[in-house]
């Protein structure tokens, strides 16, 4: 059942997003341009990156508000000690720690404490970001090696670099989730925690990783954003969270947990960008944009509930005329 409104609400993303990619393309100017479409694949590359391990952490019906912020951090620490002559090869692989640091922090109080994963990652969003601003200041970090601010620009074709990079970690993403033992636990954990214990998931251990992921990988995300734009700021990534959770439940993985996959988070991260790219080579003011987004995101909660209630109401009257 539950596998089958997957595929339903996947099939409606599919036609939304080959509807407005054609509508684009008929009816705004430059938007089928070559560069252009490039510069959408690029411009989703960040978004799509945590959206990955964005799906797993609400799969298992828990949520990381403060990948945005743990991105800034990042951005501050890369600013930091570039500026204090470290080589930049040294320098990321330190990004990626602090971003498995503010994951274990944000898996360790949801996890040993107790606490909810909301409110935990509201607060930490808060708290990493400022750490950012205490580390950087309003200063920009712009004499980065070109070498690198290069390559997060280039491209294979009309297909950025960082889009290959997305791809191949969709892929690893998609095969943990779908084919393994530990996607079935991570399922389990969404449909029911009480029942996914007593069957010998190790329900702790198993969140505290998610979360950990969910940071690393914002700290990946954090070196694609610093080197495109050339430039390391505190309040890099500022609203991201937003568009990232979006996506995930356009996608249709359940805010309650427990069900989505990963191609229709895939094709909610295009769409999202597709509709974005639109309005703004069509001139739609930026407050229009984030009207759109919230209306999706409202939209992506509201339907499959919706969608389940009228299911419910219907199904005695179904059952009564098949018992006649």
């Amino acid at each position: 059942m539950r596998l089958d409104l997957a595929r339903r609400w996947e099939g409606l993303i599919l036609v939304l997003l080959v509807g407005v990619v054609v509508w684009a393309s008929l009816g705004v100017d430059g938007f089928a341009n070559g560069s252009n479409i490039s510069f959408l694949l690029l411009d989703t590359t960040e978004i799509a990156l945590m959206a990955l391990t964005m799906t797993l952490v609400i799969i298992a019906a828990e949520i990381d508000l403060s990948v945005a912020s743990t991105l800034g951090l990042s951005c501050a620490v890369l600013g930091r000690l570039w500026n204090a002559g470290l080589p930049i090869e040294a320098i990321m692989p330190i990004c990626l720690l602090v971003g498995a640091a503010c994951g274990a922090f944000n898996g360790l109080l949801v996890t040993r404490l107790g606490l909810p994963s909301l409110a935990v990652t509201i607060g930490t969003f808060a708290l990493f970001r400022g750490l950012a601003y205490v580390m950087l200041g309003d200063q920009a970090v712009a004499d980065l090696p070109p070498a690198y601010t290069g390559l997060a620009t280039a491209s294979f074709g009309p297909v950025p670099v960082a889009t290959a990079l997305v791809a191949v970690l969709a892929g690893v993403a998609a095969v943990v989730l779908h084919a393994t033992g530990t996607g079935r636990s991570i399922f389990a954990l969404g449909s029911n925690v009480e029942a996914a214990f007593f069957a010998g998931v190790r329900v702790k251990r198993i969140k505290l990783w998610l979360f950990v992921a969910s940071g690393v990988m914002a700290s990946l995300a954090s070196l694609v954003y610093t080197f495109r734009y050339a430039s390391a700021r505190a309040d890099n990534g500022v609203g991201l969270e937003l568009a990232v959770v979006a996506a995930v439940l356009l996608g249709g993985v359940s805010i309650f947990g427990g069900r989505g996959t990963l191609p229709g988070v895939l094709m909610a991260v295009l769409l999202l960008g597709v509709v974005r790219n639109a309005l703004i080579l069509a001139d739609v003011a930026n407050e229009v944009l984030n009207f759109v987004t919230g209306l999706l995101l409202v939209a992506s909660v509201l339907a499959p509930n919706v969608g389940a209630v009228w299911r419910r109401r219907t199904s005695p009257q179904v059952e009564g005329k098949s018992a006649s």
